[in-house]
């Protein structure tokens, strides 16, 4: 539809609509919403909704702008709807089962009801019928959802949403709005006195002071923008590189964005509602008080006066904001920023948030940056390092001393959060990692939070591991991956192999990264200054990922990146791997578990379940990864003629407890014989002794409702309190061929763990073992 054709739909004296960049800029969001699940993204409803939430506050912006209080209302009902769909759809990870279809449905048929309820109420045909078509279209959207709600949720919650948006782009494209000079003429005319004089001039008075104060207050807002980008760059510690900056930039994005929505979701649709309940009051104070001459006033008409005055002053305010988006922000800004503030000062109290601590949505920022590139990065770090494969039989191989005879080594996993949940392990750690028998330690998932830096590595690597003095090695976590790898590999490679490889990832992303040669140089550097002053034994590896071939056992370390995937060069290598330790004893270590929670976690990762069958098939014994923050075990009787596997979740080496597990375990788990650590006895008794009287709601909603539709895992982050009792761990795992075992043995950290700590199946314990013996896995080797 042309313009022309647009602006004969409205009246005269009317503004009429343009396809401008607003509306053009919603639907582009709509257009990135349907493409969100194409790509390679591990949670693409987290995208989706964050465009939920972008699009719904631009409707409100819009819509308030409009030019009839019932279209403002619709505009207003419509946008917070959709910013509560969005904020629904990013925590699609976190939620119940089909709770947010159910949501959904119900959000589209609230907004397609009110939609209706406005088509018999307008007495204009043309808005009429737009108002009937949007609501015949929620109606139809809620019962699509309804109706398909067994389809898979990805693409059913994906398109639902885009049809969101793009209703959105084209209710704001046909929508008249007013223009920006009309804002202080509109609220003399709102109240009846447009034709008095000196309410005129009253109001042109405040409408010029307002103007020519708007510089200063931008001023000002800019100033509380500079000042908390300062504070995310000191509490954030970037690294100097432009990149570098982007985390507290992300941060202070994040800050802006919640000032924004709280201005526009509470603070401003509050005080209108009041300001409408009150303006009867005005009317009758303008009339009592304009009739009087000048000088016939007294004090109580100056009161009136200054009373009408600040009034005006918040109207034209107010209206400015309504009709100029560029002066909605401005204003949102102006009044959220100081919540916002407080809401990021707060977030520590209330428990570890991801949801509304900004600097930690950079994190998320990154994850969505690397998880793209992962599989293109290690495939070209595999190549960089295997021009030289003739001189071995793996370039990835690693030869730690001691492996003939019986040997031992830990695992742990998760280890990098860098305070007492991390230090509490600490003295287990060093004194098993003490054990003559002991010959190296492998970190099996994210070893520094929360973006892999190297700025973070001294605090929260090397200190803690002070005093281990075997080899380390490690396979990197999602977290570590954030970015671009480049702490890990300079820290767990060798030299040569970490400049290589840092290179070819550079030359992948065709330079356009901040990864210089001298970048390399003072990466690698560091990592070495921080090795001779700690004395912590790292740099044996040749890539984020690794095998181990001794006699009789064989361990394969794998690295599955953030989507759970293995590039073709590592499967190359993997396939070569398993084959070398064909008949003997075989360990795969993973980043990212295939059973957690009491849930398989194969069943919507194609490439994930046939890594899982690629082991199974050669033999694998025994498959360990971290990524979820607790331990874990799983084993399935196996058919006739097959090994049976033991899969644990080794997470709990130092990060925040994923209390999910023990608080809401599923009534039926997906293997036959199960175990966790922490149980729920102690999990809750530790969350009721800690739990302040604000918080109890979140306890109860938690305990008795299993914190439905949301999980037990996302609210638990309520309940994250860095004290006593930690319940953190790591395995230490015994190779013994003179008694043809493998021995696997957890410790917590007042040191070996008792079956009673455990929550576990029938016939997870040996027969004749009680409560307060030590907790073993005995494996015999084949």
């Amino acid at each position: 539809m042309s313009r022309l054709s647009v602006r004969g739909l409205f009246r005269s004296g009317r503004q009429a609509p343009a396809f401008a960049a607003l509306p053009l800029l919603v639907a582009g969001f709509g257009v990135l919403a349907l493409l969100s699940p194409l790509g390679a993204a591990e949670q693409p409803l987290m995208r989706v909704g964050a465009l939920l939430i972008t699009a719904g506050a631009l409707e409100i912006l819009h819509g308030v702008r409009r030019d009839e209080p019932a279209a403002v209302r619709r505009a207003i009902r419509s946008g917070v709807i959709t910013v509560l769909m969005g904020a629904l759809v990013i925590s699609a990870p976190f939620m119940a089962g089909g709770a947010l279809v159910l949501f959904l449905s119900v959000s589209f048929l609230i907004d397609g009801v009110g939609h209706l309820a406005a088509a018999l109420r307008q007495p204009e045909r043309r808005e009429r019928l737009l108002a009937l078509l949007g609501g015949l279209a929620d109606l139809a959207a809620a019962a699509l959802l309804l109706a398909t709600r067994r389809i898979s949720a990805t693409w059913l919650v994906t398109v639902a949403a885009a049809l969101r948006v793009f209703g959105s782009a084209w209710s704001m494209a046909v929508s008249p709005v007013h223009r920006v000079a009309d804002a202080s003429k509109t609220i003399v005319d709102d109240l009846g006195i447009g034709d008095r004089p000196e309410a005129a001039e009253l109001r042109d008075r405040i409408a010029a002071e307002e103007n020519s104060r708007a510089p200063s207050d931008r001023r000002a807002t800019v100033g509380f923008i500079a000042t908390l980008f300062a504070i995310h760059i000191a509490r954030m510690a970037p690294d100097g590189t432009l990149l570098g900056l982007v985390a507290p930039g992300v941060a202070l994005l994040g800050d802006m964005l919640l000032a924004i929505l709280f201005a526009v979701v509470i603070v401003i649709p509050v005080f209108l509602s009041f300001r409408k309940s009150t303006r009867w009051l005005e009317r009758w104070v303008w009339q009592w008080y304009l009739p009087v001459g000048r000088h016939e006033r007294d004090w109580r008409h100056h009161v009136a006066r200054a009373w009408l005055a600040n009034r005006l002053r918040i109207a034209v305010r107010l209206r400015q904001a309504r009709y100029s988006i560029p002066s909605a922000l401005m204003r949102s800004l102006a009044m959220g920023l100081p919540v916002a503030a407080i809401v990021a000062a707060s977030v520590p109290v209330w428990g570890m948030s991801w949801s509304f601590d900004t600097e930690n949505w950079a994190s998320g920022i990154w994850n969505s940056w690397a998880e793209a590139r992962t599989d293109k990065w290690r495939e070209a770090m595999v190549h960089a390092v295997t021009p030289d494969a003739a001189a071995s039989p793996s370039p990835f191989a690693v030869v730690p001393p001691g492996l003939s005879g019986d040997f031992a080594f830990i695992v742990i996993g998760d280890t990098g959060e860098g305070d007492a949940s991390q230090h509490a392990l600490r003295d287990q750690l060093l004194a098993v990692a003490d054990h003559d028998d002991v010959r190296f330690l492998v970190i099996s998932s994210d070893v520094v939070y929360p973006n892999g830096s190297m700025n973070d590595y001294e605090a929260k690597f090397w200190l803690p591991f002070k005093g281990v003095k075997k080899p380390v090695y490690a396979i990197p976590g999602n977290h570590d991956w954030y970015d671009a790898l480049e702490a890990f590999l300079a820290t767990f490679l060798e030299a040569d192999a970490a400049r290589a490889t840092m290179q070819a990832r550079a030359r992948a992303d065709l330079k356009l990264t901040s990864t210089t040669s001298s970048r390399i140089d003072g990466l690698i550097s560091e990592a070495a200054r921080l090795r001779l002053e700690y004395e912590v034994p790292t740099g044996f590896q040749r890539g984020p990922f690794f095998e181990l071939q001794a006699d009789r056992f064989a361990l394969v370390a794998i690295d599955t990146g953030i989507v759970k995937r293995l590039d073709p060069a590592e499967r190359a290598w993997l396939d070569s791997a398993l084959e070398r330790a064909r008949g003997k004893f075989t360990m795969a270590i993973l980043g990212h578990p295939f059973y957690a929670g009491g849930y398989d976690q194969t069943g919507d990762h194609e490439d994930f379940a046939a890594l899982k069958q690629l082991l199974i098939g050669h033999g694998v014994s025994v498959v360990m990864a971290g990524d979820t923050h607790d331990l874990e075990y799983y084993f399935d009787p196996p058919p006739p003629g097959r090994p049976g596997v033991h899969y644990f979740v080794n997470g709990g080496g130092g990060a925040y407890m994923s209390f999910g597990t023990a608080l809401d375990w599923p009534p039926h788990a997906a293997t036959r014989e199960w175990a966790y650590y922490p149980d729920h006895a102690a999990v809750a008794a530790k969350i009721e002794a800690r739990t302040p009287w604000w918080k109890r709601p979140a306890w109860w909603w938690t305990r008795d409702a299993g914190a439905w539709p949301f999980s037990a895992e996302w609210l638990s982050a309520v309940f994250d309190y860095n004290v006593a009792p930690f319940f953190q761990s790591f395995f230490e795992v015994r190779v013994e061929p003179s008694e043809g075992r493998v021995r696997l043995l957890p410790y917590g950290v007042h040191g070996r763990l008792r079956w009673k700590d455990l929550a576990q199946s029938p016939g997870v314990r040996p027969a004749g073992v009680g409560d307060h013996d030590p907790v073993e896995w005995l494996v015999p080797m084949r």
